[in-house]
């Protein structure tokens, strides 16, 4: 693919690029729903909240088991398809640098580093897990003793460099 020129052709939006941004955000960042909408269940139903209205009013619904994880299942991506996310403003190699751009060419306010929460804290506020805890003795706390670092990414053909970043999950 990389002996190839290619040429990319995309019609100018008609609602401009906030409504192209607010359309592809939809599929960007979610996933078929999260564990903070799941309420109830048991052997043979799923209670789970839903948007009721436009201004963010939820109601509880519910499903039989099968029926939920068939819908779920719509949600599963095939094997070798990989989600918008990874690709773009949004791949991890220049989320950093590119997102920034884009949220200012769009005017959006600055992200608040004191809002960003970590995973620890994220982990026991949501699930009340303390991941930090022993899994075996439930007692000692884990601590990190070392970090240890992945090796450089290769160049790809022609001598392009990517910059190391994370993957996609």
């Amino acid at each position: 693919m990389y002996r190839h020129d290619w040429v990319v052709y995309a019609k100018t939006p008609l609602g401009g690029a906030a409504q192209v941004l607010e359309y592809l955000s939809r599929y960007t960042h979610r996933t078929a729903i999260s564990n903070e909408r799941i309420r109830a269940l048991d052997a043979e139903q799923v209670v789970f909240t839903v948007r009721a209205d436009e201004k963010g009013g939820k109601r509880m619904r519910k499903l039989e088991g099968t029926e939920f994880v068939r819908r779920f299942l719509l949600h599963v991506l095939p094997k070798g398809i990989k989600r918008l996310r990874h690709y773009g403003v949004l791949s991890s190699a220049c989320k950093g640098i590119k997102l920034g751009a884009a949220r200012q060419a769009l005017q959006m306010p600055v992200i608040n580093p004191r809002a960003v929460e970590s995973a620890l804290d994220f982990m026991m506020r949501v699930a009340r897990v303390d991941v930090m805890l022993c899994p075996c003795c439930k007692i000692g706390k884990l601590r990190v003793i070392e970090t240890l670092t992945g090796n450089a990414r290769l160049s790809l053909p022609g001598g392009v460099v990517i910059q190391q970043s994370r993957g996609p999950p």
